[in-house]
Formats: structure tokens, C-alpha cells, sequence
């Protein structure tokens, strides 16, 4: 199992969420949700994204922000939040073990009290003028990059 994890705030599609936790059961990674989220956790799309890897992976729901932040904070974790209002890379960041790789919202992203707990802020440049990709397109390529560098 990786030692970086990978969170999720309050997540609003179902089939990304099935499709991150599809992608970290396969790649070993541990992946917490900072409930609400936008749907039901049981809801038929996560179960179809996430089709039998479900079971495999290594969940952790958290009710609220406050929750999470007693957890990370008590695990000495660091906070890096992906962002479309970062400046830095994340292909120009030296990733840790114990991080804790911070995913926003499909609608709206993190609020700014959120941004304000991260210990870094990063950003997947868009060189073609997108707006945002895919949240599980952007949770592969973030944790590819974690993996990459700490073997």
C-alpha cells in the first residue's frame, strides 16, 4: 500500500468517486471522503464506476472537515490541495509519504478556509486553455506523479 493517500471533499458525482476508488484499489492507495457528499454512498453509479473494486479499497469516510483535520493533524500528515487557483506544478513538487492529496468538488472546488489549511497548493497546467479536468482524470495523473517519485 502506497503511504500517500488521496482525499476527496465532498465529492458531487458518483461515478468519479467510483472511478478514483476503482484506480486506488489497483494501484494500493488510500482514499478518504470529507462527507457530505453529493450523493449516496451506495448510489448504483459508484457501485457501476467502481464495479467489484469497491470492496478493495482502502476507504475511510470522515463526516465533516473538522473530523478530517483532527485525523490528518493527529497522523502528521501534510495537506497538499489541488487547484485550479495554485501557480505551482505539480510536476514541479517533491511529494511525501505521509501526504494527504486534497481534491475539491466537481461544482465549485474547496471554500477559501479549506485553501487556507493546505500546507501546499498545486495545480495540473493546462496549456491547451481548459477550465478544469475531469476530477478523476486529475486524481490519476496527481497520484502517477506521487508514485513516480517516491518508487
Amino acid at each position: 500500500m502506497a503511504s500517500f493517500r488521496i482525499a476527496l471533499y465532498q465529492p458531487d458525482i458518483a461515478g468519479n468517486t467510483g472511478t478514483i476508488l476503482r484506480m486506488a484499489a489497483c494501484l494500493g492507495v488510500a482514499v478518504d471522503i470529507i462527507e457530505p457528499a453529493g450523493f449516496d454512498l451506495s448510489d448504483r453509479n459508484l457501485r457501476r464506476a467502481g464495479m467489484d473494486y469497491l470492496e478493495m479499497a482502502a476507504l475511510t469516510r470522515h463526516v465533516d472537515l473538522d473530523r478530517f483535520e483532527e485525523w490528518r493533524l493527529a497522523d502528521g500528515r501534510r495537506l497538499v490541495l489541488f487547484s485550479t487557483r495554485s501557480g505551482q506544478a505539480y510536476t514541479d513538487f517533491a511529494f511525501g509519504g505521509s501526504d494527504v492529496l486534497l481534491f475539491g468538488r466537481e461544482s465549485a472546488g474547496v471554500p477559501d478556509h479549506v485553501h487556507g489549511l493546505a500546507d501546499a497548493r498545486l495545480t495540473i497546467p493546462m496549456p491547451g486553455g481548459g477550465r478544469s479536468l475531469n476530477l478523476a482524470l486529475a486524481v490519476a495523473m496527481a497520484a502517477g506523479e506521487a508514485m513516480r517519485q517516491l518508487g
